[in-house]
């Protein structure tokens, strides 16, 4: 939203009064420790009679967790507070342990190595730095109230900019993964993703100068980003107050520690999640026999496969979301999932919060008060997407534990997931919710009390580390219900760069497991997109094969793609315990497993930009590959890089152009890793540290390294610490953990391995004497 017309006018019918000057400044004490409290007026005073008649801003800073900086903007305080609220928490239980001075220049407040100086006096000028310096700044005119022609009050706040300085994030975003110049309005929508709209907006940036901002406010939030202002960032919403948090860093990475402490990170999900899902499609005809004719279709070709998942017709036609299967092509479900599960699969069905007329579960949830209601107290009623249907009421404790309920009987039926589609078309005007949520701020919330309801229900039943969900929507927070998908994308190589932008934003939105739909969901993809798309699947967190109007099983495109399909499956199964690694890794930290390349290289201005390439966490570089010719560019930093596919030294340090076949794509491991390489191609959870490969890339005289390789569930990590002294690389187990055979290899300079039987805990390679 914009306020101005150019730099000097104001757009009409707007009255904005700005903070002139920290007239007066104050030590409190609030929830979290000290406060620095500056009463900002929207004129400089130089008499007593400048204070009459006059509008006075309250900005209060204080810290709520160690790096964190939170600034409240209030005008008039005497709201009834409103619901819903982000659920913040902390690290550190007693708050961010902030220190407070003032004196005759202004006042400091500190946390950690993140402080805010506000300088006494005009003009306003408020600076958040760290041990670098300078972060950002807010100047005269960042600080302002408007209100509109029909009485509206907005609080904007505007963060500058410095040269050559980029934000990221702001939810999965399929635009240019630099937001600069952009307008994001926080709003969660059903679009697509060749749109500005998006199923998961988080109101939080990135920074490249490593540090972010949060704006704690579930309603709708409008980013200008060098939009408006071209050296600042604006962000603004209708109110009386406004609420952010500075994050520090120092790198990206530290920052997305920092913010998912903050909202909240993702928890442990089961490593039988990372395999390949199946999916029935959408729209297309299936019955059981459709279903056991893929399974063993993909036994038959030796194509791995951990989960098959029912897409919406499962359940009868008109009668979404009932939670039965339709008897006329499912008559006996419990033996079906019997049957799947002896066959070594997991099952996931899909669901919306959506009750449809039709369904004999309406009018028992709108009996009770389960449903959304209009303001006249009828039910909120639309027949789009469903004849008839009412949208379930997650502020409502009793419709909460109802909708769990039928989760659990489909659980004790043998389903061991759920899809949670939808969750965007909420209306914001004209409802009431059963806790007196206000609409507009419930609008994007509702995907987390829909994504919390399920997930819990999940964890309840199966126990902690073991729920997924495949969700679609999300806002701030909904990292802690994982896995989501990156929605409706046309089966087209443009498409597939779409998605992979979302993802990236996604990433830099603090959520660690991502996927979408191999080959694309809208349309039939040619041979050569499916082909592609499979090796980008494969190689992101989770991989599903799911479609609209037509199946995804590889034979259905050609031979080829059953081979391909066959690689990737085989590779990802054999990456493991390094995937397993990085999951458990983003529990503890929240760390990102597909990462923008900026998280790794944060100093290599060069990657800032790049949108067609990722990490896959630390140590691998992917750059899939978006057309039909198998030509590639990619940019690869500096080093001496390997081919994971080939082994292939690569000297990094500026842009490559390759050309690959189907089988193939970049995919370069980072000089100085150690990969832990999996024994197994068949299946994703499997004991990780019986008959591992320690990969050796790269490693320089004097390195050491220490590199833990999971064991399933709660199983002690077996930890090995690899060093390389002169010719002889050596890797030492930690501890005494039982583990069966497993390798040592040194590739690039020197190939060589070596191999110890049960009970070795020290392997080594002397690369001269081989």
């Amino acid at each position: 939203m914009k306020f101005t017309d150019g730099y000097w006018m104001t757009r009409t019918g707007l009255d904005v009064q700005h903070a002139e000057q920290a007239y007066d400044l104050s030590v409190q004490t609030g929830p979290d420790g000290e406060q620095l409290v500056v009463h900002a007026p929207t004129r400089v005073i130089a008499s007593r009679g400048d204070t009459l008649n006059r509008t006075l801003l309250t900005v209060v800073f204080d810290s709520p967790a160690e790096g964190v900086i939170r600034t409240r903007i209030s005008h008039h305080d005497g709201a009834v507070p409103t619901r819903p609220v982000f659920a913040l928490r902390s690290d550190d239980v007693t708050g961010g342990g902030a220190q407070v001075t003032v004196d005759d220049d202004g006042g400091v407040l500190r946390t950690g190595d993140l402080q805010v100086r506000v300088a006494r006096g005009a003009p306003w000028s408020v600076q958040f730095s760290d041990s670098r310096g300078s972060l950002t700044t807010s100047l005269p005119k960042s600080v302002g109230l408007v209100v509109d022609a029909d009485g509206r009050t907005f609080v904007h706040e505007q963060l500058s900019l410095s040269v050559g300085e980029t934000v990221h994030g702001l939810g999965e975003r399929f635009g240019p993964v630099v937001k600069n110049g952009q307008v994001i309005d926080v709003w969660n929508a059903d679009g697509g993703t060749s749109s500005e709209q998006a199923y998961k907006n988080v109101p939080f940036y990135l920074s490249s100068r490593g540090y972010g901002v949060f704006v704690d406010e579930p309603g709708p939030v409008s980013f200008e980003v060098a939009s408006e202002v071209v050296s600042r960032t604006q962000f603004s919403i209708e109110g009386q107050s406004l609420t952010y948090h500075v994050i520090a860093g120092p790198t990206p990475l530290e920052v997305l520690r920092r913010y998912t402490g903050l909202t909240g990170r993702p928890p442990r999900i089961p490593d039988w999640s990372f395999g390949l899902w199946l999916s029935t499609s959408f729209t297309t005809d299936y019955d059981e026999a459709t279903v056991m004719s893929f399974i063993d279709g993909m036994a038959e070709r030796d194509l791995p496969l951990s989960v098959f998942h029912f897409d919406c017709f499962w359940m009868r036609e008109f009668n979404w979301t009932d939670f039965e299967w339709d008897p006329r092509t499912f008559p006996d479900p419990q033996g079906m999932l019997a049957r799947l599960h002896r066959r070594g699969l997991k099952v996931c069905v899909w669901i919306n919060p959506y009750i449809a007329q039709r369904s004999p579960l309406f009018a028992e949830a709108a009996a009770q008060g389960f449903l959304l209601r209009r303001t006249d107290g009828s039910v909120w009623q639309t027949d789009m997407w469903q004849a008839g249907m009412g949208i379930v009421d997650f502020t409502h404790p009793g419709a909460r534990d109802w909708f769990a309920g039928h989760l659990r009987r489909l659980q004790d039926m043998g389903v061991d997931s759920f899809k949670t589609d939808f969750g965007e078309r909420i209306p914001a005007e004209g409802v009431i919710w059963f806790d007196g949520s206000d609409p507009q701020r419930m609008h994007n919330h509702y995907a987390q009390q829909y994504n919390d309801c399920v997930f819990t229900a999940l964890r309840e039943q199966r126990g902690e580390g073991e729920a997924v969900v495949f969700a679609r929507s999300a806002t701030a927070g909904g990292q802690q219900f994982p896995v989501h998908w990156g929605g409706d994308c046309y089966s087209t190589f443009e498409a597939m760069a779409e998605t992979l932008r979302g993802g990236l934003s996604l990433a830099a939105s603090g959520f660690a497991f991502w996927s979408h739909d191999i080959g694309g969901f809208e349309g039939d993809p040619d041979p050569a997109v499916f082909k592609r798309w499979l090796a980008f699947g494969l190689l992101s967190s989770h991989s599903r094969l799911h479609g609209s109007s037509s199946y995804r099983v590889p034979w259905a495109f050609d031979e080829e793609a059953v081979d391909t399909a066959r690689r990737f499956t085989q590779l990802k199964m054999q990456l493991m315990p390094y995937l397993a690694q990085l999951a458990r890794q983003a529990h503890t930290n929240g760390a990102p497993v597909l990462r923008p390349m900026f998280l790794e290289f944060p100093d290599d201005r060069a990657t800032a930009h790049l949108d067609t390439q990722y990490m896959l966490g630390p140590s691998l570089l992917v750059a899939p590959v978006f057309s039909a010719d198998g030509v590639v560019e990619y940019y690869l930093p500096p080093g001496t890089w390997h081919h994971l596919l080939t082994g292939e030294p690569v000297e990094g340090g500026g842009w490559r152009r390759e050309h690959h076949a189907f089988d193939s794509l970049p995919l370069l491991v980072r000089p100085g890793t150690v990969l832990p390489v999996g024994a197994r191609s068949d299946r994703p959870d499997y004991d990780y540290p019986d008959g591992v490969t320690l990969r050796c890339y790269g490693l320089t005289d004097g390195a050491s390294t220490t590199v833990e390789v999971p064991r399933a569930g709660d199983a002690p990590t077996v930890t090995v610490t690899v060093t390389r002294a002169g010719s002889v690389v050596r890797a030492a187990l930690q501890g005494r953990p039982s583990i069966g055979e497993w390798a040592l290899e040194v590739v690039g300079e020197s190939p060589a391995v070596a191999r110890g039987p049960v009970g070795t805990s020290v392997l080594e390679v002397d690369l001269h004497q081989r």
